[in-house]
């Protein structure tokens, strides 16, 4: 009986199997690639303050890796939609709970006075003076929240000039005297109370209830930030003199700096000196939008329209502004600070003074 020829070798074994190896390959590349991605939680600033938040911040952080270049996603949270109080955002840093946080410099200068050495009281009344203010003083705070709190700064900020607004009539600083006004930071209280004024500190959130039950007659914030949450609804009167420039940062923690590379460092970097540098210019067009629009005038493009009374403001106002510096807020935040931070203050007179030309 003739013997059957040996069946060939199938090729359709390997092939199958070469086949679903390929298969199983680019299933897992997303997956991998997925992996690849750095998650990062960021603490914005409040809802409440208005359209630096809305406009520039938020869709920052919201298209992080289109604006970085980096394979970087943010899981971005205002604060005051997370629970947790504006004065402690360098606590839940420190505890490593968020990576990136929009630093609210006055609220948390309690925790590091240090950092409220970017907005004395009279030492930033304009944005040229808050730009080099910024600029002299920022490798003297990024030092001390990598030291103290593990965390690096990576841009300075403004909301802009915060001036008065009250629900009784003034004709000029003076007038608040016997007054109760709102406040958000030690410097500026001690300066209400040089002019005669009794400071309350309260929260931005819940100032607008203030003004409406009387608790307090006046309150300080920029005018954009008042007209988006209606302060001028009870007030009656807005004195547009600048107390403090209302500086914030961007700030990062150490350890997830550290995580990325030198050219990812440089490329997140930019990302943000790009966006402060978008801050600074939409914070003052906005500024003189929204006085235009708290009194009801045009051009109002960004606001609604109020009848706010524009109170003049005296050159014996601007005096008494300016010298608040070497007064009131250098001297009151110099000692509370060389307590925590010896050499504080020294640190300031080296650095700011000169640029806003004061001797020592």
């Amino acid at each position: 009986m003739p013997m059957r020829p040996l069946a060939k070798p199938s090729s359709a074994k390997p092939l199958a199997a070469a086949f679903l190896l390929a298969l199983a390959t680019l299933l897992t590349l997303p997956a991998a690639q997925a992996q690849d991605r750095i998650k990062l939680k960021a603490i914005g600033q409040p809802l409440a303050t208005g359209l630096i938040q809305k406009n520039k911040e938020q869709p920052f952080f919201e298209n992080f890796a289109a604006r970085t270049g980096l394979p970087i996603d943010v899981d971005y949270k205002p604060i005051d939609t997370l629970g947790i109080k504006d004065t402690e955002q360098l606590r839940v840093m420190k505890a490593g709970l968020f990576d990136i946080v929009s630093l609210r410099v006055s609220q948390n200068s309690r925790d590091e006075p240090t950092i409220l050495g970017l907005d004395l009281v009279g030492a930033a009344p304009d944005y040229a003076t808050g730009r080099k203010v910024a600029k002299a003083y920022f490798d003297t705070v990024d030092a001390r929240l990598q030291q103290q709190f593990n965390v690096k700064l990576l841009g300075v900020w403004p909301f802009g000039p915060q001036i008065l607004f009250c629900k009784k009539p003034i004709a000029s600083l003076a007038d608040i005297k016997g007054m109760k006004v709102r406040v958000y930071d030690q410097n500026l209280a001690k300066f209400i109370e040089l002019v005669g004024g009794t400071p309350v500190p309260v929260s931005f959130a819940d100032t607008h209830q203030s003004l409406s039950l009387g608790v307090v007659d006046c309150a300080i914030t920029g005018p954009s930030s008042a007209n988006s949450a209606g302060w001028p609804e009870v007030t009656t009167h807005q004195l547009a003199i600048g107390f403090q420039m209302a500086l914030n940062g961007y700030g990062m923690t150490m350890k997830s700096w550290n995580a990325l590379k030198p050219d990812q460092q440089a490329k997140l970097k930019a990302a943000f000196d790009g966006l402060t540098e978008e801050v600074w210019k939409y914070s003052e067009e906005l500024f003189r939008d929204a006085l235009n629009c708290n009194a009801g005038r045009d051009p109002c493009t960004t606001g609604k329209k109020f009848k706010l009374v524009d109170v003049p403001v005296t050159p014996a106002d601007l005096e008494l502004v300016r010298g608040a510096v070497g007064k009131v807020s250098l001297p009151v935040w110099a000692e509370v600070c060389d307590k925590s931070n010896p050499g504080c203050s020294k640190g300031w007179q080296a650095t700011v003074a000169p640029v806003l030309g004061l001797g020592k």
